[in-house]
């Protein structure tokens, strides 16, 4: 195929596509998007396109069990930022399909309100076996979108449990949902989800055993200890399909906001994040290089000689970082 039958859309550089999408073209964010989720080669110039935007966006993470509904949350959250004027991302980890490698549920249809509207942008992203919560691309999907100009991005990841403690790494905010008649309180306790919440929100707070729900939770943060000036997370009850408590949930997370910028705890996760973010990154390319799969050399053959007792696995591992460099 020739340079000129690809086409000039086909041989798009970085530059464009980041100058589309910051001027609201939806398909030329999603190819970026696309291309973080595929590690595709282009990905690396497309990202120093990118460094210089990024930086802007608040984002918040809703975690929790299956169930409790962070869409619906997710989606009245999106509603109440858009009254406000600004642009809004959601990414939405789902489940992998077991078919074809992709994101169980799609686009979630309980968010297609804000389809249509310009100022909304919203991606599935399949998890792919990655433990946490969240996909393998979702720090670098992150900066895609700040880079696009979104003010707002909301990440909900899939619910998985004691895993999905990975989302406070991520996020400038992090939401606890739970809900009455789950076990959720005891379960999250268990799971020590509740020492990453910044906010509790009590969804479906309408149903039964909801105040119950609110109790436990207010017992187990009265166990942890909040020095002057820490940050001491809140209860927010809400129903979130009627909207009702979303007012007050987006006025503890502005509060949140707030503290993150006096106490410079806002700065100090980002710094996390992005040492989070290179190290990921350094580790899977040492690893390929490495030639870190089963049958591969010359990992096979250093694993047979500790294996036979030929080589102690401290000298194996010098040996094949040595070998990497």
């Amino acid at each position: 195929m020739t340079r000129a039958s690809r086409g000039p859309r086909a041989q798009e550089p970085g530059a464009g596509l980041v100058r589309r999408a910051r001027d609201g073209d939806v398909r030329a964010l999603g190819r970026l998007v696309s291309l973080v989720e595929n590690g595709a080669p282009e990905l690396r110039p497309v990202m120093r396109e990118l460094a210089p935007l990024t930086g802007q966006a608040r984002v918040l993470g809703l975690t929790g069990a299956p169930g409790v509904g962070k869409s619906t949350v997710t989606g009245a959250l999106v509603a109440a930022y858009r009254e406000r004027g600004l642009r809004v991302a959601v990414l939405a980890v789902d489940p992998t399909s077991p078919f074809t490698g992709g994101a169980l549920l799609g686009d979630r249809i309980r968010m297609q309100q804000h389809a249509t509207d310009r100022g909304v942008f919203i991606r599935s992203m399949a998890s792919r076996g990655h433990l946490g919560g969240l996909a393998g691309a979702a720090p670098q999907a992150l900066r895609v979108l700040d880079a696009a100009g979104f003010e707002l991005i909301l990440v909900e990841t899939v619910g998985v449990g004691q895993d999905e403690v990975e989302i406070a790494s991520l996020a400038d905010s992090t939401l606890v949902i739970v809900a009455p008649g789950l076990g959720d309180a005891i379960q999250a306790a268990k799971a020590g989800i509740l020492e990453i919440a910044d906010v509790f929100v009590v969804n479906k707070s309408d149903k039964p055993g909801a105040q119950e729900t609110v109790r436990d939770l207010r017992g187990m943060i009265a166990m942890g200890q909040y020095g002057a000036g820490d940050w001491k997370p809140p209860i927010v009850s809400t129903v979130a399909s009627a909207g009702e408590g979303i007012a007050e949930l987006a006025a503890k997370l502005d509060r949140h906001a707030a503290w993150l910028g006096a106490s410079g705890q806002g700065e100090r996760r980002r710094l996390a994040r992005a040492r989070g973010e290179i190290t990921v990154l350094a580790l899977a390319q040492l690893r390929q290089r490495m030639g870190g799969l089963p049958g591969d050399s010359p990992i096979d053959e250093l694993a047979g000689r500790v294996a036979a007792g030929e080589l102690d696995p401290y000298s194996a591992a010098d040996e094949l970082i040595a070998g990497a460099g």
